[in-house]
């Protein structure tokens, strides 16, 4: 497969955890990926590791150190990868942290700070990439919530709501771009064996290990093969384990009726 056959894969947070795994994954099926991420050292040791691993040549691991709650650099960074790799088939927004902790005890900053990586730098990522899927008339955007957005989840008052606001962003996306060729997938994954979920139990109230402690913890290499079949069965919801599974199947009864209701209505206004 020469260089421009190989599709491209796009990945923000992608120098650790469920990012580092689908990057992985899709170096693994021959694809070319693109890594966006704050830390330019953790990028370049994760184009080392994930060559080693995967066996490819560093040429098709590109690294783009940016911030992505900066909408400019984001634009930048984005439109250097379609350059250089092309217009990606998949695109994932996996950057995001987690601070939990009571909420009279969180600072305003972590809020703030919360909502900027994991809800704005899901929509810079966005604007950037609609453009280019839109004149290539293919391509997904996928969303990597949480389990939390399912659900307000004790201890999580910083986190929850950003992700449901990134829940939100997909439901709109998907609705508005469905008849442009682009698909819109969401994850929701379950605590999952990551460094930042090793960072998280240091403030997690007790409560909330109490909450989430029967669920178990996944392994970053299940979560992100579970993503990755959802993606390629086009599915818009991808939701991992039997208790998110179940949580957000009684929570959504009418989300399909819904869906064709919004999509009937929006193709009779084209029309």
């Amino acid at each position: 497969m020469s260089n421009s056959e190989q599709p491209h894969a796009l990945i923000t947070g992608g120098s650790s955890g469920i990012g580092w795994a689908l990057a992985l994954l899709y170096l693994q099926r021959g694809w070319r990926v693109s890594l966006l991420a704050r830390n330019p050292q953790r990028l370049q040791q994760a184009q080392k590791n994930l060559a080693e691993s995967s066996k490819q040549e560093r040429d098709n691991i590109l690294i783009l150190p940016v911030d992505v709650a900066d909408s400019d650099a984001c634009r930048v960074a984005i439109d250097k990868a379609c350059e250089q790799f092309g217009v990606p088939q998949v695109s994932i927004f996996s950057a995001g942290i987690a601070v939990p902790g009571y909420f009279t005890e969180i600072d305003s900053q972590v809020f703030e700070d919360t909502m900027r990586i994991n809800y704005f730098g899901s929509l810079h990522c966005a604007q950037a990439l609609v453009p280019h899927l839109r004149n290539a008339g293919t391509g997904a955007l996928v969303f990597i919530s949480s389990g939390a957005a399912l659900f307000g989840l004790f201890g999580y008052s910083a986190y929850s709501p950003s992700k449901f606001a990134v829940r939100g962003l997909a439901e709109v996306l998907r609705a508005e771009l469905v008849g442009q060729g682009i698909q819109v997938s969401i994850a929701f994954p379950p605590d999952t064996d990551t460094a930042q979920y090793v960072a998280e139990n240091l403030t997690k109230p007790a409560e909330t290990k109490a909450i989430t402690g029967s669920a178990g913890l996944w392994q970053a290499e299940v979560v992100a093969r579970a993503i990755a079949k959802g993606i390629d069965k086009g599915k818009f919801s991808i939701v991992i384990g039997l208790e998110l599974r179940l949580l957000a199947r009684l929570q959504s009864l009418l989300s399909p009726l819904l869906n064709w209701w919004l999509d009937r209505t929006a193709a009779k206004v084209q029309r």
